[in-house]
């Protein structure tokens, strides 16, 4: 049967010991010594003139008098004179002149915040870090600030994210339930990225400025622009759908050359334009009229223009722009008119586009 503790070598009281009190009073001693253990300096290397009952030094290297023999111990003064206990791996004190924390590895005393802790290959706050991801902290909030002027810092706050090669990754990876939803960042390229991802698999950029120019494209930025290709008839005095049948782009498959339609596929403000081109059918006296219908069935305020008098045959154009606001799954469609004569709307000079600003 072991004599002391393994942890503490706190003396353990044996079976038909006598004075039963003693080995009890100096376990109790101990305990009160190395427990929430704070000692007053760790940077003496000789015994204060004077010191005061019960307080506690870590001798430091070198020791003299009392303390000669007992670096790195813990000195406490008792009863008019020096004990020392000696410090087990993992051990910490505070150090009161200093107002650090230290802890015992094994061979020294190392400050927490020291440079001999640098080299920590992997921490954890709140959870155990995980593999391939040395620093895992478990927190609802989080905070970095700048130290500022009057504390010795230059007010400034500054994150840095470095990579290897324009290759790499660098950013902000966002996740829901460990399951990636955006990311921010350089991703495989020297661009700026900003990417939703549904699954953590598929992954949709949203916006991203060149990293050698600067210039902000929008790869999922609902836009068309078409034109038709060939001659809209149009009898005297009744509205018809514009075939927009030749797309020179359509983002997002917003437009439908079919329906000849526009469907917002998200919530916002859109821009409209349409450049109509008259072309006679047996009288120059037709006047053009154009608008742009919601949901096929009300003209959107602001649209409706109109020409009026005798037209150039092939190179009279009547324009409109406009902003509308638009929820997911509404459409626009493009519709002219020739007002007392038919006419028609030339081929591929009648131009309609759009897309999302807001």
């Amino acid at each position: 049967m072991a004599d002391i503790s393994s942890s503490l070598s706190l003396p353990f009281i044996l079976p038909s010991q006598a004075q039963k009190h003693v080995t009890h009073n100096e376990a109790l001693r101990i305990l009160d010594v190395v427990t929430q253990l704070s000692v007053v300096a760790d940077d003496q290397t000789s015994p204060p003139g004077s010191p005061a009952e019960g307080t506690r030094y870590i001798p430091d290297a070198g020791g003299t008098g009392a303390w000669a023999g007992h670096d790195g111990e813990i000195a406490l003064f008792e009863n008019g004179s020096w004990r020392f206990f000696v410090p087990r791996t993992g051990w910490r004190a505070y150090v009161i002149n200093r107002d650090v924390l230290v802890v015992f590895d094994g061979s020294d005393w190392v400050d927490l915040d020291s440079g001999e802790l640098e080299d920590v290959l992997a921490f954890g706050l709140g959870m155990t870090s995980l593999p391939g991801i040395p620093f895992a902290a478990k927190v609802n909030a989080a905070l970095w600030t700048a130290l500022y002027q009057a504390d010795g810092g230059t007010g400034d706050m500054l994150s840095t994210l470095n990579k290897e090669t324009a290759t790499d990754d660098a950013g902000f990876v966002f996740q829901q339930d460990f399951v990636t939803r955006a990311l921010v960042g350089s991703f495989g390229s020297e661009d700026l990225r900003f990417a939703t991802s549904p699954d953590g698999t598929t992954f949709f950029d949203g916006l991203i400025v060149s990293g050698t120019t600067g210039i902000v494209d929008q790869p999922r930025l609902p836009r068309f622009k078409g034109v038709t290709n060939f001659d809209n008839y149009g009898a005297a005095d009744t509205w018809i759908t514009i075939a927009i049948n030749d797309l020179d782009s359509n983002d997002q498959a917003s437009f439908d050359a079919g329906l000849n339609e526009f469907t917002a596929p998200a919530d916002g403000t859109y821009h409209f334009g349409a450049l109509l081109t008259f072309k006679a059918d047996a009288s120059l006296d037709a006047r053009m009229g154009a608008q742009l219908v919601l949901n096929g069935g009300t003209a959107i305020s602001g649209t409706q223009v109109e020409n009026t008098g005798q037209h150039v045959d092939e190179r009279t154009t009547l324009g409109l722009q406009t902003l509308v606001p638009l929820l997911a799954g509404d459409t626009v469609t493009l519709q002219g008119i020739m007002r007392d004569q038919p006419g028609y709307f030339m081929a591929d000079r009648t131009d309609f586009w759009g897309y999302k600003v807001g």
